[in-house]
């Protein structure tokens, strides 16, 4: 990922240990493929699978990890959808379990993770969530050394324990933390990132790769798309719960002319 990319997401149904849980995986399998084959044939450049359909999330932690059958069905999402569409694949476990992540990657052949915190301590709807950087360097150099990491700064659904500066913070994600890209987004799933914000992250990390990872659509892509390095787009592309073709078409028929 050295270039600009656009990411879809692919939103899991509930799994089964959520709550919602439908009653078949199968039928989690078959969704995820025909909204994964909706991306790529849009004109994606890769995807990320995330079991965004388990809230109420487990934080991710060691004291609350995720179920084992989410690691296993993200590891076999992800690589049936790799197989499928021959398209790069990242996986992001909710709400914060990178070594989840890194195992189901690990063992699909995904190319990257998404981790919302890695460095520092953020309130959330699931309590206080901390980072593991140290830990998750060590599990990522065992299992899957190859894997990029991507790290959110001031994730989305969160604020920060006590008072931070954005740009001390960027600078500690991309010198400090292990991470090989920084995310920023909106303060909720699909609100797009401020673009002040974005340059500033952007220009204090100074080359370092800053991805847009909420609310990029056809509205805000010019005056989004050329300050970052990449952009992670899953609501934007959706019409009635599903990924639509036309839509992924347009945001990158758009972002092409952009380039």
């Amino acid at each position: 990922m050295t270039h600009r990319s656009l990411l879809g997401v692919v939103h899991l149904e509930p799994l089964p240990s959520a709550a919602e849980f439908g009653g078949s995986f199968d039928r989690v399998l078959e969704l995820a493929l025909a909204d994964a084959d909706a991306l790529a044939k849009g004109g994606i450049d890769g995807i990320v699978v995330e079991n965004f359909g388990d809230a109420p999330f487990h934080r991710g932690d060691a004291a609350d990890p995720v179920r084992p059958d989410v690691v296993a069905a993200l590891a076999v999402v992800a690589r049936e959808v790799r197989r499928a569409t021959n398209l790069p694949v990242g996986v992001n476990c909710l709400r914060n379990d990178a070594h989840a992540a890194l195992g189901a990657a690990a063992v699909s052949g995904a190319k990257w993770i998404r981790v919302n915190v890695l460095t520092g301590s953020y309130v959330t709807d699931q309590g206080t969530i901390d980072g593991d950087a140290a830990r998750i360097a060590e599990y990522r150099r065992l299992v899957a050394p190859d894997v990029k990491l991507l790290a959110d700064l001031m994730v989305k659904h969160a604020a920060p324990v006590a008072p931070l500066d954005p740009v001390a913070a960027a600078r500690d994600l991309a010198e400090r933390s292990g991470a090989d890209g920084i995310i920023v987004s909106g303060s909720r799933t699909g609100e797009a990132v401020d673009a002040e914000f974005l340059t500033t992250v952007r220009d204090a990390v100074d080359g370092f790769p800053v991805w847009i990872g909420s609310g990029l659509d056809e509205s805000n892509a010019a005056r989004l798309w050329p300050r970052c390095s990449g952009a992670i787009v899953g609501t934007a592309f959706k019409r009635d719960g599903r990924v639509w073709i036309d839509k992924v078409r347009s945001l990158r028929t758009l972002l092409d002319s952009l380039d």
